[in-house]
């Protein structure tokens, strides 16, 4: 049941604080804070597993306006929300809409929010919050609600991905060719573009030796978090790719097959989480919008001479995709699969399913 309206106030590790009110899980709660300039799509946000452990800032100034679809079976997850369960640490927007209206919808963000423990706050000057971060990067927070204070928590800090993926392999789907794929986080609509294309998919977990299954491919998934805490998979990956399976890697997949070539990864000092992000073909020099939420990238200076780049970020140059030589493993940063955003690139999925030989 939710309650009454509480003061709440979002305190960031420079010491700025923006006061606001509670709604959602009224429970205090601390992690880094970091923002996305989807204009739709909250739903899918709020359960994409990239974003556990963050205090998510959505720059869309009005906020649960057609409430959230349903979700109460495995059917109605699957098909409207990225993991059966709310991902982000907390909330932060400017103008909640306590009334909603749209024909799917069956509970208000707010309810929804209280029944997955989630806490959010709502009057935030969300403009003045995101040009505080783009100035001096994503920082921890704490968001505080009444008298019950938190310390700060730097989620990086730990291996996120654990927390995140199955713990046991699932099979779904049928089908002539086998596609395994490495759950870092994995979101559904990875695995509903994979079964559209009538594969059988073996979900498995970030640590499972996937190079031993009978796999016609391998997909690396997305995921939280700093990808070089991710050991296991990265030596699991190395394997892969000696033995040749086709491999596609999406965002932190993307950044896990890097370094399991020897590449690096940094931080980046606000990330990519946005539904507009240009990227361009460096094979084809064709530039596409993308949708992306990550907060680390892979140092393209650093990849050995038996890989290129395969897309580029138009606006920083940062790198989006890799591919090797024989052609039979690549990757991508941004998110093909979408959900929310463009599916200008879903013919990425089509290029991998091209590769089961």
């Amino acid at each position: 049941m939710l309650e009454s309206k509480r003061t709440a106030k979002l305190i960031l590790e420079d010491g700025s604080v923006f006061y606001g009110t509670s709604f959602g899980y009224p429970q205090s709660v601390a992690g880094e804070v970091v923002f996305n300039t989807g204009m739709t799509g909250y739903p899918e946000s709020l359960t994409d597993p990239s974003y556990y452990g963050q205090i998510l800032v959505l720059t869309f100034p009005l906020i649960g306006n057609y409430g959230m679809p349903p979700g109460a079976n495995w059917e109605d997850q699957f098909k409207w929300y990225e993991a059966p369960k709310g991902m982000i640490r907390a909330l932060v927007v400017d103008d909640y809409s306590h009334d909603y209206s749209h024909w799917q919808a069956q509970i208000s963000l707010a309810q929804w929010l209280y029944n997955q423990k989630i806490p959010a706050i709502s009057g935030v000057d969300t403009r003045a919050l995101t040009k505080r971060i783009r100035e001096k990067g994503v920082m921890l927070a704490r968001l505080v609600i009444g008298n019950e204070d938190v310390p700060f928590y730097d989620p990086n800090k730990e291996n996120l991905v654990a927390k995140v993926s199955i713990e046991a392999p699932v099979l779904y789907g049928k089908g002539s060719k086998r596609v395994v794929v490495v759950d870092c986080g994995c979101k559904h609509s990875i695995l509903d573009e994979l079964l559209q294309r009538d594969v059988e998919v073996l979900r498995v977990p970030w640590n499972y030796p996937a190079e031993d299954e009978k796999a016609d491919g391998i997909l690396i998934s997305s995921g939280p978090g700093d990808p070089a805490l991710c050991t296991e998979t990265i030596e699991h990956t190395q394997n892969i790719l000696r033995k040749g399976t086709p491999t596609f890697g999406i965002c932190l997949g993307h950044q896990i097959m890097a370094l399991a070539i020897g590449g690096q990864t940094y931080k980046m000092k606000y990330g990519h989480r946005s539904q507009n992000q240009p990227v361009i073909n460096r094979e084809t020099g064709r530039a596409y919008i993308t949708s992306q939420n990550h907060g680390f990238a892979v140092d393209e200076s650093s990849i050995s001479a038996d890989w290129k780049p395969l897309f580029s970020n138009i606006n920083d140059e940062t790198s989006e995709g890799l591919v090797h030589k024989s052609g039979r493993f690549f990757s991508t940063q941004f998110h093909p699969e979408a959900s929310p955003g463009p599916t200008d690139t879903r013919f990425l999925f089509d290029r991998f399913i091209g590769l089961l030989k």
